[in-house]
Formats: structure tokens, sequence, C-alpha cells
């Protein structure tokens, strides 16, 4: 029998994750409390360390997450990864924390998230509308974590359009890196054959075709991406133009990278997350409105959960430790519902108590792991995968 989507575990995390088995995730996403100067909800954090002023918020903070740390890392796959949600008021310690227990080397990137595009305009000083996500690897040299996304491919990347329509951008066939020449990869150093005026290439000579030899720009000798049977078995993919040197005009090969290869195509992620691109925190409240009511201030968007969700193989094992109001849960069934996957997430919330005569106490919701419980039972309902408590 297969396994819903998505399970629910109410409880202090840290005991939930005590029972949990060891590498039985592959994918963990914390979004712990950001010490914004409010009491933290699990009372268990400080261990008698509630000194006076910022060093002592910083100690307790910090005392609070190393123990979920570790036992997040225990129950990683060695070839899983975190990603930790935080913002400028911890961001510094949590990166110590993060290397304490997971190593330096297995650092893999400092996301700067921009899910305020407006900036928050109370307060002094500057409109902050970033925060962070940090991601480390339980093991860099084992993670089949995958930093690119089809979602990140666009048209414009590809600026060129063959006559049967399909969009193309030119790369060189010669190896631009000067460390490949006639002397380190001599069996890449032969010519090609092309007519400048159609455009076609062949490993051999033909018609008005003209020699074409692999060069850098001041003449010297190059060599090619491409051995000669892969250019006679993908004529279709190379094109010959003019091109302009030094040495005056010259004849150059280029490779048509189509936007659509087989296969289907992938650009790396890069290190800041626009708003338009994963959504915003005004996007997240509609989310969870639409769902369940206006009951949670400052969700994340799914948008957010499935970027980083998709970063793993579509049958990652996820795990939700601070799951609030089920952003993850909800980000695991609508990738699933895209892309045919098989994810599966646990999301851990404590009963904490919602804030009396907030939207949520209004509503109904008595403690915040109701709402995550409300929301993941409606995506079941409005997505699929089922939904499970333990």
């Amino acid at each position: 029998m297969q396994r819903p989507w998505n399970t629910f575990a109410e409880g202090d995390n840290l005991e939930v994750l005590a029972g949990l088995g060891e590498g039985s995730f592959d994918l963990l996403y914390l979004d712990p409390p950001y010490n914004t100067g409010n009491e933290f909800a699990y009372r268990d954090a400080f261990r008698g360390r509630r000194g006076e002023g910022a060093a002592g918020r910083h100690a307790a903070w910090r005392d609070f997450v190393l123990p979920r740390l570790e036992a997040g890392r225990r129950v990683l796959a060695d070839t899983g990864a975190i990603f930790v949600s935080i913002d400028d008021h911890e961001v510094a310690h949590l990166r110590l924390l993060l290397d304490e227990v997971y190593g330096e080397a297995n650092f893999l990137a400092q996301v700067v998230v921009n899910l305020n595009p407006k900036g928050r305009q109370l307060g002094r000083g500057f409109a902050t509308s970033h925060e962070y996500v940090l991601v480390y690897a339980r093991d860099a040299r084992r993670c089949v974590l995958d930093a690119s996304s089809e979602a990140t491919v666009v048209d414009s990347d590809f600026p060129l359009e063959s006559p049967d329509g399909r969009r193309y951008r030119r790369l060189p066939l010669r190896n631009t890196n000067k460390r490949f020449n006639p002397l380190s990869a001599p069996t890449l150093h032969y010519p090609l054959w092309g007519d400048p005026r159609t455009g076609e290439v062949r490993i051999e000579p033909f018609g008005d075709a003209v020699e074409i030899k692999p060069v850098f720009g001041d003449g010297t000798p190059a060599v090619w991406r491409w051995s000669p049977p892969r250019v006679a078995g993908r004529p279709d993919d190379l094109e010959c133009r003019p091109v302009r040197g030094s040495r005056g005009e010259r004849t150059d090969v280029f490779q048509r990278d189509w936007r659509h290869p087989v296969g289907g195509r992938r650009k790396k992620l890069r290190t800041i997350w626009l708003a338009e691109e994963i959504g915003s925190t005004d996007v997240a409240v509609q989310e969870v409105k639409d769902l369940i009511g206006p009951v949670f201030a400052s969700p994340k968007p799914t948008g957010l959960l499935r970027r980083i969700v998709e970063t793993m193989p579509p049958d990652a094992r996820v795990l939700d430790c601070f799951a609030g109001s089920g952003t993850t849960g909800h980000a695991v069934a609508l990738a699933n519902a895209a892309d045919g996957g098989r994810r599966t997430c646990l999301s851990i919330n404590s009963a904490e108590p919602t804030v009396a005569g907030s939207s949520a106490a209004r509503a109904g919701y008595a403690t915040v792991s109701e709402i995550t419980r409300a929301r993941l039972r409606a995506v079941a309902e409005r997505v699929g995968g089922g939904f499970e408590t333990v």
C-alpha cells in the first residue's frame, strides 16, 4: 500500500525526532523561530540560559536550535540535504551552528530569498525585503541534490529560431579554455568543412564548403569540443558563419543549443530567489486563505518550498520540523501532482496556543497544530495524495 503524500505529527519536534529512524529522510526543511524578541513557543529551548540583553537572547536561541540540528542530522540520509530558513537576527549564529553540526565542507549555499519585494516600511532603518535559506549536505561527496531547475529556463535565453520554429542559442564549437589545445588534446584538432552562405557543416568536403580549423581569437591553434564521430552524427546541430576577429574576417563553427533538447533542459539555480519566481509572503497568506481562511500571519509561499523539494529526486522523503501552516506538505503535494512524483512529507508542529483575539482564534483554531492539520487535510482534498496523523 502506497504511503500518503502527507503525514502530520503533533508534539515537540525534539521528542518526535528522537522516535524517527536513523537516515530515514532525504530532505530536511527547518523554519525555526527567528528570535526577533518574542518568546519562543518551545519552552525547553533555554536550558537555564536566560541571560539578559542580546548576548543572552542569542545564547538561548543557540541552545534551542542546536539539539534540533543534531537530531535532524541523525535522521538525514547520507545522500540528503538540509535547508534552513532564517533572517538577519540569527543568520550568523546559525551558519556557525550548521558548520559545527554538518561541517564546513558540507556547506552548499546561502540563498537570499526576496519574500517582501516592497520592503518592510515600519520602524527605522532600511526596508528589509529578504531572508535567507542556508543549505548543507549530510555528505557533500554523496549528496544527490541537483541545484538546477526546469522552471528557470526561459525563452529569452534562446534568442534565435530555426526555420522549423525551434528556439536555440549559438555556442562556440571551439573549446574556449586555452588549457585544451593541439598539444593537450591532439585528437580534437582537426578541420571541418562549412558553407558560410547556408551555414551547413560537415566532416568531409562538399560543394562550395571552405576548410575551417579551430583557432583562438588571436589566431593561435585551438581544438573543438566535439570529436569527429559526434560531428558526423549531429550535423544539423551545427552551423558556420562569418566572424570578425583581430586578424580580420574568418568562418567559425557554432553549436545550435536547443531550447528543448531530448531529455529536457535545466538551468542552475542562482543564490538570489526573487518573489516573482517563488512567491512572496502576501502570496503565501492568500494560499492559506484560499484553503482554510485568513488564519496565519506570515507563512512561506509554496513556490519557495517547491523549488527546495524539487532539488531532490521525485521520491524524496521530506521532513519539516517546524511545520507552521503546513506549506512544505502543500508544496510536496503540488510537486507530485505536477510531475508524477512519489515524494512524502512528515510535518511536525507543537500544540502552541494561537494568540487570543487573532483571526485563527476567532476561526476556532485553539493551537497552531490545528491549523497545520486543517491545511494538510484541505490539500489532500483539493490536490490529492492522502493525509494521515501519527
